[in-house]
């Protein structure tokens, strides 16, 4: 079959960090979080780079981006934008944000024939990720139902500096996803981690798996993202903030036996930027993998 294909959402702009995250420096020679993404990725087998982004950023984002990859891997764009509908609707005049993370995966629809991997282009997932995943891409078949997911272990994801979201992965004993469970303001408190499901206090034990948005699919997940994004539209019509979630949507298609997926754990440390002081615990974590020889001092070099 064809080699995966790697899907970075790169559209978003960090709302409490602010600015474009994607292309803030963190490697010690100026990397910036996507240039270990796509090493990983070209070593754990990826055929093509997909880059989901927004006409406004496109100059600034290849600028940066094409320099480091061009004859490395093929790169391919695709375009979140609000008026990238089905036929027979239309954005509403005065909306601005973006329609979700199902819709962003939905701009791929065109670029996409083979099984493809799904990744947030300013978090961390380490190579041991990609591999796991590109192994499991491997085994889809193309028109088949079968997806799957790559977890972390939520203690392995929190940050130093306030409290996040994750979303809880809980899974049957045949290791096929059954729900993910939202919950908010999560963060370690002594030896174990608290936060709120459905407002209500919760305590976890900080191994629960939890979805870092690393997904596979098969590309059968665009009729079915069509489908949804059509029921949803017009319930956001009237609703600036709606959006047309991913997980929403695999929750959708696994309630209904549409659909199934498959979770994999993964015992890497997750890396992201949520708050602006949580740039200083990847910088420092990206050094240590750099001495301890998992990257070179200039990756591209």
């Amino acid at each position: 079959m064809d080699s995966p294909t790697l899907a970075v959402l790169a559209a978003g702009i960090g709302s409490r960090y602010g600015g474009l995250k994607q292309i803030e420096p963190v490697g010690p020679s100026g990397e910036i979080v996507i240039d270990y993404s796509v090493f990983d990725a070209i070593a754990a087998g990826f055929g093509k780079l997909l880059f989901v982004i927004r006409r406004d950023i496109e100059d600034t984002f290849r600028s940066v981006i094409e320099p480091h990859f061009a004859g490395r891997i093929a790169i391919e764009y695709a375009y979140q934008e609000l008026d990238d509908v089905p036929a027979g609707f239309a954005a509403p005049s005065g909306r601005t944000k973006p329609w979700g993370t199902g819709h962003a995966v939905y701009a791929c629809r065109h670029a996409c024939r083979e099984p493809f991997a799904v990744i947030n282009a300013d978090d961390f997932y380490g190579r041991a990720s990609f591999q796991l995943l590109a192994d499991a891409l491997r085994k889809l078949p193309p028109k088949g139902s079968r997806h799957c997911l790559v977890a972390f272990t939520l203690r392995n994801t929190l940050s130093d500096h306030g409290p996040v979201s994750r979303g809880v992965c809980h899974a049957g004993k045949d290791g096929l996803l059954q729900t993910v469970v939202e919950h908010h303001k999560v963060e370690q408190k002594g030896a174990t981690v608290h936060g709120l499901r459905d407002s209500k206090p919760v305590t976890l034990t900080g191994e629960e798996p939890v979805s870092m948005n690393l997904w596979g699919f098969a590309p059968t997940i665009f009729e079915h993202l069509d489908r949804e994004f059509r029921k949803f539209l017009p319930t956001a019509m009237d609703n600036a903030g709606a959006e047309f979630q991913l997980p929403t949507v695999v929750d959708t298609l696994i309630r209904g036996g549409r659909a199934e997926v498959e979770v994999i754990r993964s015992g890497e440390r997750w890396l992201g930027v949520t708050y602006p002081e949580d740039k200083a615990r990847v910088v420092s974590g990206i050094r240590d993998l750099v001495r301890a020889g998992a990257y070179s001092q200039n990756l591209w070099g």
